[in-house]
Protein backbone atom coordinates (compact mmCIF):
# COMPACT_ATOMS: atom_id res chain seq x y z
CA UNK A 1 0.00 0.00 0.00
CA UNK A 2 2.72 2.37 0.35
CA UNK A 3 4.35 1.82 -2.49
CA UNK A 4 0.89 2.51 -4.26
CA UNK A 5 0.86 5.65 -2.40
CA UNK A 6 4.69 6.51 -3.62
CA UNK A 7 3.97 6.08 -7.15
CA UNK A 8 0.72 7.78 -6.56
CA UNK A 9 2.84 10.76 -5.58
CA UNK A 10 5.65 10.48 -8.31
CA UNK A 11 2.69 10.19 -11.06
CA UNK A 12 1.33 13.08 -10.34
CA UNK A 13 4.42 15.11 -9.84
CA UNK A 14 5.62 13.82 -13.20
CA UNK A 15 2.12 14.89 -14.65
CA UNK A 16 2.89 18.15 -13.32
CA UNK A 17 6.23 18.15 -14.79
CA UNK A 18 4.99 17.33 -18.10
CA UNK A 19 1.86 19.88 -18.48
CA UNK A 20 4.89 22.39 -16.71
CA UNK A 21 7.06 21.24 -19.94
CA UNK A 22 4.42 21.80 -22.81
CA UNK A 23 3.22 25.09 -21.93
CA UNK A 24 6.80 26.00 -22.10
CA UNK A 25 7.42 24.54 -25.61
CA UNK A 26 4.25 25.92 -26.84
CA UNK A 27 5.78 29.90 -25.39
CA UNK A 28 9.08 28.76 -27.40
CA UNK A 29 6.43 27.57 -30.85
CA UNK A 30 4.95 30.80 -30.28
CA UNK A 31 8.54 32.77 -30.47
CA UNK A 32 9.58 31.19 -33.20
CA UNK A 33 6.76 32.06 -34.91
CA UNK A 34 6.80 35.42 -33.98
CA UNK A 35 10.74 35.14 -34.89
CA UNK A 36 9.40 34.18 -38.46
CA UNK A 37 7.18 36.28 -39.15
CA UNK A 38 6.74 39.65 -37.05
CA UNK A 39 8.66 42.64 -37.58
CA UNK A 40 8.70 44.07 -34.38
CA UNK A 41 9.36 40.57 -32.37
CA UNK A 42 12.57 40.30 -35.03
CA UNK A 43 13.41 44.32 -34.34
CA UNK A 44 13.04 43.10 -30.63
CA UNK A 45 15.38 40.34 -30.50
CA UNK A 46 17.98 42.25 -33.03
CA UNK A 47 18.18 45.10 -30.30
CA UNK A 48 18.53 43.49 -27.16
CA UNK A 49 20.15 40.31 -28.25
CA UNK A 50 22.96 42.04 -31.26
CA UNK A 51 22.67 45.42 -29.10
CA UNK A 52 21.84 46.50 -32.96
CA UNK A 53 20.57 50.62 -33.36
CA UNK A 54 18.55 52.57 -35.88
CA UNK A 55 20.92 55.40 -37.60
CA UNK A 56 21.16 58.13 -34.75
CA UNK A 57 20.66 55.55 -32.06
CA UNK A 58 23.33 55.18 -29.42
CA UNK A 59 23.58 51.81 -27.35
CA UNK A 60 24.84 51.43 -23.60
CA UNK A 61 26.17 48.66 -22.05
CA UNK A 62 26.76 48.10 -18.25
CA UNK A 63 29.01 45.82 -17.51
CA UNK A 64 27.64 43.15 -15.05
CA UNK A 65 28.63 43.91 -11.66
CA UNK A 66 31.77 43.03 -10.06
CA UNK A 67 31.50 39.78 -8.04
CA UNK A 68 32.20 40.03 -4.25
CA UNK A 69 35.54 38.65 -3.30
CA UNK A 70 36.16 36.17 -0.55
CA UNK A 71 35.50 37.79 2.44
CA UNK A 72 38.55 35.26 3.82
CA UNK A 73 37.21 34.90 7.47
CA UNK A 74 37.17 31.13 6.72
CA UNK A 75 41.27 31.35 5.88
CA UNK A 76 41.72 33.65 8.86
CA UNK A 77 39.59 31.24 11.16
CA UNK A 78 41.67 28.08 10.33
CA UNK A 79 44.74 29.84 10.40
CA UNK A 80 43.80 30.65 14.23
CA UNK A 81 42.50 27.30 14.79
CA UNK A 82 39.06 28.11 15.14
Amino acid sequence: MVVYRQKRTEVQSLQTEVERLQKENSQYANQIKSLKSDPAAIEKEAREQLHYTRPGEVVYVVPDPPQKPPSGRAKNDAKNGH
